[in-house]
């Protein structure tokens, strides 16, 4: 069977499983393309990239970092590697005509959401947000346009109750680079074609705005549950409560009928965590974070302040 040249582009976590299928498969990753070191932590220094990290433990492996790829000097290593096709994951830079044109068999992408269902920088967390009963990969290949390609295949997974984003990445990841492997072989091979994306049932997925993550307890319970669980690990979900800032890190829906408490009100500690009034049936928190501390139980909490007659958003 023919052996493929493969580039791959990715930056963050996201992308490590599909760079680590590659790398164990039998065709030839002939070079990574990833974001350029950053700035990062308290001291400001210096960060490599997940997928850098990785490509550095591969004796001979060559790794190229372009500020852009729209000048002929960003583009000149990718071309001297000369790939049958291109990976792409997460990685962050717009892809110009001349190197979408450049792999004799295309760019492949791994796109978080069942397309064309959340196109965009934000398909996990827009998924939740929605009450999405499913989501998934698709390995597309990239054109022109917004997560616009035809589609090679496509997994799914189902999104539990209790799912928050940061869990739907993970799977995801896994899941991609499963179907990534499965796709790469199907070209390979030339059993498998791509098919155009529906016209019907596009939407888009904008990225989250921090200030998306304030809660309005006026609002549904299972809203809010749905934004604590869309906003963790990022940019968790946040309440007031005396005078402080708080994140709502896990929650549980305790009760969907109405109370006659408003919004907010604490209702008290239960087995499942700290009750709280929305505006149509009561959230369970079961853990928290106080501003400057660590994350702790509701239990911990509730031991730590007075609860009698105070809210949450006030």
């Amino acid at each position: 069977m023919t052996s493929l040249r493969i580039a791959f582009a990715g930056t963050p976590q996201f992308a490590l499983p599909a760079l680590r299928v590659l790398l164990a498969s039998r065709h030839r990753v002939v070079g990574v393309l990833t974001q350029p070191d950053r700035p990062a932590g308290r001291g400001q220094q210096l960060r490599a990239s997940p997928i850098k990290l990785l490509a550095a433990t591969q004796p001979g492996l060559p790794i190229s970092q372009p500020p852009t790829l729209k000048t002929p000097d960003g583009r000149a290593e990718l071309e001297r590697w000369a790939p049958d096709l291109m990976v792409v994951v997460a990685y962050g830079l717009i892809l110009p005509p001349q190197v979408l044109a450049l792999p004799r068999l295309g760019c492949l992408n791994i796109h978080g959401s069942l397309l064309p269902r959340w196109r965009g920088a934000a398909p996990i967390q827009r998924a939740i947000l929605a009450g999405d009963a499913e989501t998934g990969v698709t390995i597309m290949q990239l054109d022109a346009g917004l997560d616009t390609g035809p589609m090679l295949l496509e997994r799914r997974r189902p999104i539990q109750s209790h799912d928050t984003a940061g869990d739907l990445h993970d799977a995801l990841s896994e899941l991609g680079a499963a179907a990534l492997s499965d796709a790469i072989e199907g070209i390979a091979a030339g059993t498998l074609a791509a098919r155009p994306q529906p016209a019907i049932g596009a939407t888009y997925a904008p990225k989250i705005e921090k200030t998306e993550a304030r809660l309005d307890w006026t609002a549904s319970v299972v809203e809010i549950d749905r934004r604590v669980r869309a906003f963790n690990p990022w940019p968790m979900a946040e309440t007031s409560f005396a005078g402080e800032q708080l994140r709502v890190l896990r929650a549980r829906i305790a009760d969907q009928s109405a109370t006659d408490a408003a919004p907010g009100t604490l209702l008290g500690i239960a087995d499942d965590g700290l009750r709280v009034a929305c505006g149509d049936g009561v959230l369970s928190v079961r853990e928290l974070q106080r501003s400057g501390k660590r994350p702790i139980s509701a239990r911990d909490f509730a031991n730590a302040v007075r609860l009698d007659g105070l809210r949450f958003g006030s």
